[in-house]
């Protein structure tokens, strides 16, 4: 794409200027134009002509190109550089490489500890019906002895004579805009400000310990597979007076041999012979609250559902329970003696034959 103004005039440059000439022309009209310090409406446009003439001419292979066509495709440019006017601070950043950090992350502000999850698995029954279980967990806790200082009983921590009790320490670095103050963390204390000359002999100075506790847990009644539970403050230890993390368990439950769940439903298949389903009778069929006894009428159809109130899943957090909802399967038998084959045949001849069509 053609530019529409000469680069080196964009710089207020000769075209035989050194690198040092392009570097302090950058420099002085970077500062002059950015938008964060000049507020004319026309600063943004002259701000980018001055960065993509920067570009060009301070690499020697795109330099090389330029004044021998007089053009470059900028939008192909590799390594081309947007400030996005981000504030004077991103021009410095680009340059610095990323160094530096700002007040705040040097300071011991209270941070909350991280938070632990683990999984237990629950019988079918324990779901429905809620149950306590125990669980153990290795986690970080305040050391006991100094609780959470580091320094052994009666010793204090040390003020950081390197960063004089800030956690921050300031560098000198030297740039195409001249020389910089940056601050970064202190690499001796780590940003806490304090240094640790008599150390905790049970935790050696880091204030904090890996222990292994013991918890009861209280299952309500009615969780489902794949529910997760958030114990507060049973995770690890915060920093700076922080509270502690979570804690979350994720439940599994096994499947049942009868049952089947569905929400707050459940679903059991009834098996019954040719007769019960034709005569009718009264059963007795497993429920969550043991045996119940359940009519079944006559001339039951298999499929049949039935709905048995209030012998389901106690609703989660609330009042109520599901159904049992019971399914009939009517079973047709893989063996007959003679009086029942005879029975059977004599029966045939008095039922009239299902149409098909």
């Amino acid at each position: 794409m053609a530019i529409k103004r000469d680069y080196y005039e964009v710089l207020g440059l000769t075209r035989n200027a050194t690198d040092a000439e392009i570097r302090s022309a950058f420099r002085k009209l970077a500062f002059q134009y950015h938008p964060d310090h000049n507020k004319n409406p026309e600063a943004e446009s002259k701000f980018k002509e001055i960065n993509e003439a920067y570009q060009i001419l301070s690499n020697p292979d795109k330099r090389n190109y330029y004044d021998h066509y007089g053009k470059v495709d900028v939008e192909g440019l590799h390594g081309f550089t947007d400030f996005s006017f981000g504030g004077l601070g991103d021009i410095f950043e680009s340059f610095f490489g990323g160094f530096g950090e700002s007040n705040r992350t040097a300071q011991r502000t209270p941070q909350k500890g991280d938070s632990l999850q683990t999984r237990l698995t629950l019988s079918f029954e324990e779901a429905i019906n809620g149950c306590q279980k125990e669980i153990n967990l290795q986690r970080i806790e305040n050391c006991p002895s100094c609780h959470g200082i580091g320094a052994k009983q009666g010793a204090s921590p040390q003020t950081c004579p390197d960063c004089h009790g800030t956690g921050q320490v300031t560098r000198v670095q030297r740039s195409i805009f001249g020389r910089f103050s940056q601050i970064g963390i202190c690499s001796r204390c780590g940003g806490n400000g304090t240094i640790i000359t008599d150390p905790c002999p049970q935790c050696h100075g880091k204030g904090k310990i890996k222990t292994k506790r013991k918890l009861t847990l209280d299952i309500p009644a009615g969780v489902d597979d794949g529910y997760q539970m958030r114990l507060s403050d049973e995770g690890n230890a915060g920093l700076y007076g922080g509270r502690p993390g979570d804690l979350y368990i994720h439940l599994s439950v096994k499947p049942h041999h009868l049952f089947h769940r569905d929400g707050v439903d459940i679903l059991y298949e009834l098996p019954i012979n040719f007769a019960q389903a034709t005569l009718g009778d009264e059963i007795e069929i497993p429920s969550l609250e043991g045996k119940t006894t359940m009519k079944i009428p006559p001339y039951t159809q298999n499929g049949k559902v039935f709905r048995l109130k209030g012998k389901g899943v106690p609703r989660l957090n609330s009042k109520g329970k599901g159904d049992l909802v019971v399914k009939v399967a009517v079973v047709t038998p893989q063996h007959l003696n003679e009086k029942q084959r005879r029975l059977f045949e004599e029966l045939a001849h008095t039922l009239p034959q299902a149409k098909l069509f």
